[in-house]
């Protein structure tokens, strides 16, 4: 830990810059990589990276040979809202190999654009509200095996429970047919506990994507179905199977995607389209399950928050505007709860980790302090949303009040949780939708305590943040 901590410290010389003591501090840098690699294991390098930024009051941290972590507030529009190359590290994103470049793994931001908009009907909130009669299914079936578990007084292991959730939304939305994990209370193909093994994978390997595009991201090793990431790609080429047999296809995100190509072939491909339904299937289930464990965990760390949030739940319901299967117009009207969920998104954001971008031709001046063309720029979502001058010195406590009084746009306006500009995350309209139906549900129907409440949850921040280790005791809740 040493070396990471003499190696991360405050930016006072750059790569490009010329004096004797930048050249000493450089000529040590070429190994770099294995300090940063080794703060991986511990599992919480957002944490370290903060306490540096803190330490040192610096708005920058050299975290790597050529990447500089920067904490600045103008580091949101000038680093992530800009239409600047993205690192190599995204193209770890790349499903099921480097084939198949998605809207994540896109470094070009031209490209990237484009593909957005090509993908865009099949995001967007009016298509996904289409769709909610079969999120109801889901939900309906969700809250049955939550009976169950309340009945039996079963533990329920939360992170499970919410990543089985999400999939099988996905499987409705994308392909018409859920994946059937709320069916079998199970993880089906081992789905959940590999793709925490490809967030690892892609945290260490990340630092060197040569290497992955030789190995592990070469189509060779994807058709022999040797990658942590296999089980993505088979389990999109089963639903995509399915859905070719199935009679009832409707006019899911697949179905808009390809009348996209119908009408303009020259626009996306079929392996643009199928590597966006991969990613829709990598990408969104345990970012689902990370914010929906933050709301819960943290209301049961808060009972008064939780206490308000059912309070204003149990008042609408009496008041009629809650459906038996809750709505999303409805969820939406719920002012504190809306509130614990953007807070979650602020306190617990599901990515933990650097978002890179590559400084421009001609350079570019963040706070005063000039980066030449090719340095790696980064910024964390976790440093951002932990910022006292834009939320508040209470920054480092969850508190759902911060956003329902005085002027929260300026704080609307770092929230990146989903990321924000043009690599913004384009699931972020099915996120709030489930995350709003689901926690209100949940908080609507059921009575929640840990199994053992003096014991803190565990998570390790790969690329994700993915909460485990709280079991918690369910009950239905009595309402008059």
């Amino acid at each position: 830990m040493q070396d990471i901590m003499t190696l991360a410290t405050p930016l006072e010389k750059l790569h490009g810059l010329r004096n004797q003591d930048d050249e000493d501090f450089l000529d040590g840098s070429q190994s770099v990589y294995a300090p940063r690699i080794c703060s991986v294991q511990p599992g919480h390098t957002e944490e370290e990276i903060l306490q540096l930024h803190r330490k040192h009051v610096g708005h920058f941290v050299r975290i790597s040979e050529n990447e500089v972590s920067v904490s600045h507030p103008d580091a949101v529009k000038q680093i992530l809202q800009a239409n600047i190359a993205k690192g190599t590290f995204y193209s770890m994103f790349s499903l099921p190999d480097y084939h198949y470049i998605n809207q994540m793994s896109e470094l070009d931001p031209t490209r990237h654009i484009q593909k957005t908009r090509n993908l865009s009907a099949g995001f967007s909130l009016s298509n996904i509200a289409k769709t909610e009669p079969y999120i109801d299914t889901v939900l309906q079936l969700f809250q049955t095996r939550l009976n169950e578990l309340s009945d039996s007084a079963t533990p329920v292991e939360f992170q499970n429970w919410f990543s089985f959730f999400a999939f099988d939304v996905l499987g409705e939305v994308t392909f018409s047919k859920s994946f059937g994990f709320v069916q079998s209370g199970t993880d089906i193909r081992n789905a959940i506990a590999n793709t925490g093994s490809l967030v690892y994978y892609i945290s260490i390997i990340g630092n060197y994507v040569w290497f992955h595009y030789l190995t592990l991201g070469n189509p060779i090793f994807s058709r022999l179905g040797l990658q942590p990431n296999s089980h993505i790609f088979d389990t999109c080429l089963l639903a995509i199977d399915s859905r070719k047999k199935n009679p009832e296809v409707r006019h899911d995100m697949m179905q808009r995607w390809l009348d996209v190509r119908a009408t303009h072939p020259e626009r996306i491909t079929e392996q643009d389209i199928f590597g966006a339904a991969v990613a829709n299937i990598g990408a969104g289930a345990e970012t689902i399950s990370a914010t929906a464990q933050a709301v819960v965990y943290y209301l049961l760390q808060c009972p008064e928050y939780l206490k308000r949030a059912q309070d204003e739940i149990d008042a609408a319901q009496a008041r009629g505007e809650l459906s038996p299967l809750v709505q999303y117009s409805e969820a939406v009207k719920l002012p504190f709860l809306q509130a614990c969920l953007k807070e979650a998104y602020r306190f617990h954001p599901a990515v933990a980790h650097n978002l890179p971008r590559v400084v421009p031709k001609g350079g570019m001046t963040i706070a005063g302090r000039y980066f030449p063309e090719g340095v790696l720029v980064s910024v964390n979502p976790w440093i951002i949303h932990r910022n006292p001058d834009i939320f508040g010195p209470d920054c480092d406590t969850y508190n759902p009040s911060r956003w329902l009084q005085g002027e929260t746009k300026k704080m609307d306006a770092f929230l990146i949780h989903w990321g924000t500009g043009y690599n913004q995350c384009p699931g972020r309209n099915l996120a709030q939708f489930e995350l709003s139906k689901v926690l209100t549900t949940l908080l609507r129907d059921y009575e929640i305590e840990q199994v053992n409440p003096k014991n803190e949850w565990k998570f390790e921040t790969r690329f994700l943040a993915v909460p485990y280790g709280w079991p918690c005791k369910i009950r239905r809740r009595q309402r008059g």
